[in-house]
C-alpha cells in the first residue's frame, strides 16, 4: 500500500509590511473568498474587488485573482470546484486544528480553545460550522479582536502552510488567498517552519475516535461529502 501523497514544500513567502487596517482588510477579504461560494456569497465577492484597492500590490493581486475566478465561474461551477478542492483532501482542510490533531482525541480540546478565544474577544460563532473553520477565524481577526485573532492564525501557521502547499500543487486559484493571509502574518520561527515541513510530508494524524459531543469533526464543505474516502 502506498503512503500519503507528498506535497512539495514551497519557497518561503516574504512578509509584507501592512498597518492594522490593511491587515484587517486582507483577513476579511480572504474570509469572503475562502468561504463556500453559494449564490448569496458571490455578492460579497464582488465587493472584495473595490475593498482591496489600498492594499500592497503583492497582497491585492492575489486576492483579486481569487475574486475574478469566482465571479467568472458559470452556474454552480464555483461551488462544485470548492467541494472538489476542500472536501476530499486531508491536506486541503479548511479546519485549522485538523492539521495539528487530525481525527484524534485531541481535536475536541483544540476546538474548545477556539471557542474560548472567540468569547475572550466578545464573539459567539452563530453559524453552522466548527469554530476552527478558517473563514470564521479570519473574520474574527478582521472585525472581532485583532490581537487574539491574529495570534490564533499565527499559532496555526503550520496548517496554513500545508494548505498553501496543497492548493498550489493542485493549481488551485484558492492558493492565492491563503498566500495573501500568510504574507501579512508575523514571520514564523524556525521551529514552526520545521513543523510545517513535517506536516507537508506526513499530513494530519489519523487516529479515529468518537467526539460526538462536539458534533461532526470531519473536514467537509457545506453541502459536501463526508470525510469518508478522503485523499491526502
Amino acid at each position: 500500500m502506498s503512503g500519503p501523497a507528498r506535497v512539495p514544500a514551497l519557497p518561503r513567502l516574504s512578509t509584507v509590511a501592512v498597518d492594522a487596517e490593511q491587515r484587517a482588510v486582507t483577513f476579511m477579504a480572504a474570509s469572503v473568498l475562502l468561504d463556500y461560494p453559494g449564490a448569496d456569497q458571490l455578492g460579497r465577492v464582488a465587493a472584495v474587488r473595490d475593498g482591496v484597492a489600498d492594499l500592497p500590490p503583492q497582497v491585492r493581486e492575489r486576492l483579486l485573482t481569487v475574486a475574478e475566478h469566482l465571479l467568472g465561474s458559470e452556474g454552480d461551477a464555483a461551488a462544485r470546484h470548492y467541494v472538489a478542492t476542500f472536501d476530499l483532501r486531508r491536506k486541503c482542510s479548511m479546519y485549522l486544528s485538523y492539521f495539528h490533531t487530525g481525527d484524534t482525541r485531541r481535536r475536541g480540546s483544540a476546538l474548545v480553545r477556539f471557542v474560548e478565544a472567540y468569547r475572550a474577544g466578545g464573539w459567539e460563532v452563530d453559524r453552522d460550522e466548527l469554530p476552527d473553520f478558517l473563514p470564521i477565524t479570519l473574520e474574527f481577526a478582521a472585525v472581532g479582536d485583532a490581537e487574539i485573532g491574529t495570534s490564533l492564525l499565527a499559532a496555526h501557521r503550520e496548517g496554513l502552510e500545508v494548505l498553501r502547499s496543497a492548493l498550489t500543487s493542485l493549481g488551485s486559484p484558492y492558493a492565492a488567498a491563503v498566500e495573501a493571509v500568510c504574507m501579512v502574518l508575523p514571520r514564523p520561527t524556525p521551529d514552526v517552519e520545521d513543523r510545517f515541513l513535517q506536516l507537508i510530508t506526513a499530513g494530519p494524524p489519523t487516529e479515529m475516535v468518537g467526539l460526538s459531543a462536539l458534533g461532526p469533526l470531519e473536514p467537509f464543505a457545506p453541502g459536501g461529502a463526508s470525510h469518508e474516502g478522503v485523499r491526502a
